[in-house]
């Protein structure tokens, strides 16, 4: 950290403040083609190949408006709780940049496509609502790739393969209050997003982009302060760094009889901290005005039903129904709907378990775990959802310990093979013969006087040596409430 951390203010003076958030929000759409023309929206094409003259803002060159990318945009909107008006229209947002070759950017100004949703997150233990103000389409800008620090050795490339595709910009209200509830939202935003696949939100490849709008006022106060907008937050966890360090930055400021100025700031994840661009641009820096190749779009009440009715169970829903119809903790069901794909494998291997609280224990634990350890996500699982639940009804039934299945299921990951064609050939399968299990207890109880005599002078916590070395000399295959049940008779 350099030195201007110690500009900082410290926890004991944030705690006087009250921070005031609202994020913008930028998702790329999932569309084969970019919004205005027929080039492909694919990542990783070499620089420039992926253009035509509407992308380049030829003169002449006119842009067609993308249907699947309005769709898309609406399934949006609606998952976002909007209201989404029937006439929107289409503006000019002017301003010049090395990668903005028209010289401004279609978007939507002040008649955008939908206004007024909200998202609901849990921090902390407690739910909020946070306020949706807006959701427009627009096209993006390229990209410029800067190389070099002395002006003599200081490169500017521009790759303009981005330019035209699709986006939508999520606007919130300013009901963010830390960085821990934008942290949140944004992770609730993500996942929406994914359920109804209208983007893979993939930030490596500039799929999810963050602004924030921060300004910090003294708790109680009900006017908000002068705020800053940080922008290159392309990562979650540059979000909530970035935040954390300007709500501090502002703070500072206030408390040695400073101003906040109203700018642009970047982040630099390299030093943890926020450094001025420019000043705030307005509104009327852009000089919005209704773009003229371009009609205004219509979404009538047919469409925007039809949109609404291809719209699958949305995480809110799908975590209310798995706590409500498998009994599952609220904690259980947040992990088990982090993304469709582990809430439909739950779903398959709980269907073939027949018990749900076990299959989630599974799938949160083992599973989850044996994926990280691997760096694999839920499609590549050696284990599939039935393969699991088999595995877990095995425990249910009794034919198999918890601890016996633990070693099934690392024989199931490396093999791919079932968990009852292990058990089968391996004589993996518990032992619940009370005289078999009475046998080898004896055998223990023999072996291990002063531990007999230590439990019965009053040390009951020796059981445990003892259940251990009746479950070793099974080779973890004894029935272990049988075994506790037995031992306690035998020992009086």
């Amino acid at each position: 950290m350099s030195s201007t951390a110690a500009t900082l203010a410290p926890p004991e003076v944030l705690a006087r403040y009250e921070a005031v958030i609202g994020l913008e929000v930028h998702v790329q759409l999932a569309t084969r083609t970019k919004i205005f023309c027929g080039c492909p929206t694919s990542f990783g094409a070499p620089p420039n190949t992926n253009v035509c003259p509407v992308c380049l803002g030829l003169p002449g060159a006119l842009p067609v408006l993308n249907r699947r990318a309005v769709e898309m945009a609406v399934k949006a909107a609606l998952a976002l709780n909007c209201t989404v008006r029937p006439v929107s229209r289409l503006a000019r947002k002017n301003y010049f940049y090395p990668d903005l070759p028209k010289g401004y950017q279609i978007s939507q100004y002040d008649e955008p496509l939908a206004e007024g949703g909200w998202v609901e997150i849990f921090v902390n233990g407690t739910r909020k609502r946070i306020g949706v103000t807006r959701v427009h389409i627009e096209d993006d800008a390229g990209k410029s790739l800067h190389e070099g620090f002395e002006d003599s050795d200081r490169y500017t490339y521009v790759d303009l393969n981005r330019c035209g595709t699709p986006l939508i910009e999520i606007v919130s209200e300013p009901d963010l209050r830390s960085s821990e509830e934008a942290y949140a939202y944004l992770t609730e935003l993500k996942l929406l997003m994914q359920y109804i696949e209208v983007s893979t939100c993939d930030m490596e490849k500039g799929h999810l982009r963050c602004d924030a709008n921060v300004s910090v006022r003294p708790r109680g106060a009900e006017t908000f302060g002068t705020k800053t907008e940080v922008k290159n937050l392309n990562s979650f966890r540059f979000l909530k760094a970035a935040l954390d360090y300007e709500i501090a930055r502002q703070v500072a400021i206030l408390e040695n009889g400073g101003a906040i100025v109203q700018e642009t700031r970047l982040y630099n994840p390299d030093t943890g901290e926020t450094m001025g661009m420019r000043t705030k641009e307005y509104a009327h820096d852009y000089r919005y005005f209704p773009e003229p190749d371009l009609l205004p779009l219509r979404i009538s009440e047919e469409w925007r039903e039809r949109i609404r009715a291809e719209m699958p169970e949305l995480p809110s829903q799908k975590r209310a129904r798995f706590v409500e119809q498998y009994g599952l903790r609220e904690y259980d069901a947040q992990v088990l709907t982090l993304s469709r794909d582990l809430s439909d494998y739950f779903e398959r291997a709980a269907a073939v378990s027949g018990d749900p609280r076990g299959t989630a224990n599974w799938v949160m634990g083992d599973l989850l775990g044996a994926l990280k350890a691997e760096g694999k996500e839920i499609p590549e699982s050696p284990v599939s959802a039935e393969q699991l639940g088999e595995l877990v009804a095995l425990i249910s039934r009794g034919e198999i310990s918890g601890k016996l299945a633990k070693e099934i299921f690392a024989k199931m990951w490396a093999t791919g093979d079932s968990a009852r064609t292990i058990m089968e050939r391996e004589g993996l399968r518990q032992i619940s013969d009370a005289a078999l299990i009475e046998k080898i207890i004896e055998e223990v109880l023999a072996a291990n006087p002063k531990q007999v005599e230590s439990y019965r002078s009053g040390k009951s916590g020796v059981l445990g040596f003892l259940v251990g070395q009746v479950m070793k000399a099974t080779r973890g295959q004894a029935n272990p409430a049988l075994v506790n049940e037995l031992l306690r008779k035998k020992l009086g």
